[in-house]
């Protein structure tokens, strides 16, 4: 017997993808600051930083929801794989960063956008609307200005450094589809997240044994213990897991329940003017112009997906919307 979807709930899902972006928009100040102050290699950051969302997670279900352990056995190869895509996002970001720099990483990151509108298209067969491709245009364009790519200088990379940040675009892609899809199946948002979070953990345990193949991975076994006596250093790495992590991608998986890809993708795609914003709150750093018209050009990008779905009746509403049959709810992908 097929397992029964939640209700759907659009303005929801809406409200949870925004509250997914603010908070993920969190992590780059943590994550900047255990990179400045204990110089911690990237791939081991992002090691430690899945096993303490995984022991968070464990944590809580253990006091509160331990039904949410439980998982079908035949969802459990899906999981992995969603887990492999999720560490390997985690290894082309890197890449990324160390070799185009942050402004272009983040541009091509955000490419996910588009990406997850034409591959739902073409896997979860999630309907290709006029308003979609007028969001993804505002907020590819958007991201451009909030980075700052669009100055010349930063495009200067060579063509490893852009296949990554493209490949880092397109695993984030992947990694929104299979949520969709793993809530297409049945598998509760948070049981999804433990399992995929604990299997990207092992794939960047194994990653961080590969010294000098990818930048930023463990030397050696010694560098998982990087931090050493650092209280505060591993308590700001828990904090990083525990908090933005664990909420922000956990509100994303549950926005899925409710939204297509593609668009909880676009509307997620808020995250880096949520950066600015924070940057200009709490590190000093002036919005200039450029990035408060790329701040309102992604959030008019939002807009112009939510204005256009109100206006749409109900039976052409895309996939994912209620009343709409859903592609892959028989658990096909």
């Amino acid at each position: 017997m097929p397992p029964v979807r939640p209700t759907q709930n659009p303005a929801r899902g809406y409200l949870l993808a925004f509250c997914s972006a603010a908070i993920l928009s969190t992590t780059a100040p943590l994550i900047r600051h255990l990179g400045l102050r204990y110089h911690l290699p990237a791939l081991v950051l992002a090691f430690w930083r899945d096993v303490f969302v995984v022991a968070t997670l464990a944590a809580v279900f253990g006091c509160w929801r331990r039904d949410l352990f439980r998982v079908a056995r035949g969802l459990l190869p899906f999981l992995l794989v969603h887990g492999l895509v999720l560490s390997l996002f985690n290894i082309m970001w890197t890449l990324s960063v160390t070799l185009n720099g942050a402004a272009v990483a983040t541009v091509l990151a955000y490419c996910s956008g588009a990406f997850t509108v034409f591959l739902a298209r073409w896997l979860l067969k999630e309907a290709l609307t006029p308003a979609k491709l007028v969001a993804t245009a505002m907020s590819l364009g958007g991201c451009l200005l909030v980075s700052g790519a669009i100055h010349p200088a930063a495009w200067r990379v060579n063509l490893v450094g852009i296949l990554a940040g493209a490949l880092s675009g397109l695993t984030y892609a992947g990694y929104s589809l299979m949520g969709r899809s793993a809530s297409h199946r049945g598998s509760d948002p948070w049981t999804t997240l433990l399992y995929i979070f604990g299997f990207a953990s092992g794939f960047l345990f194994l990653f961080n044994l590969t010294p000098g193949w990818l930048p930023g991975s463990a030397r050696g076994l010694g560098d998982f213990l990087w931090l050493g006596r650092s209280l505060t250093g591993w308590g700001i790495l828990f904090l990083l897991a525990a908090g933005p992590t664990v909420a922000g991608f956990g509100l994303y998986l549950v926005s899925l329940v409710h939204l297509p890809s593609s668009v909880a993708n676009l509307v997620v795609s808020l995250e880096p003017a949520f950066t600015a914003v924070i940057a200009f709150v709490f590190l000093a750093e002036r919005l200039g112009p450029l990035q408060l018209a790329g701040s309102l050009l992604i959030l008019g990008g939002v807009a112009v997906l939510r204005i256009s779905e109100a206006w749409r009746p109900a039976e052409s509403l895309p996939d994912g919307h209620c009343g709409t049959p859903v592609a892959g709810a028989s658990g096909k992908p």
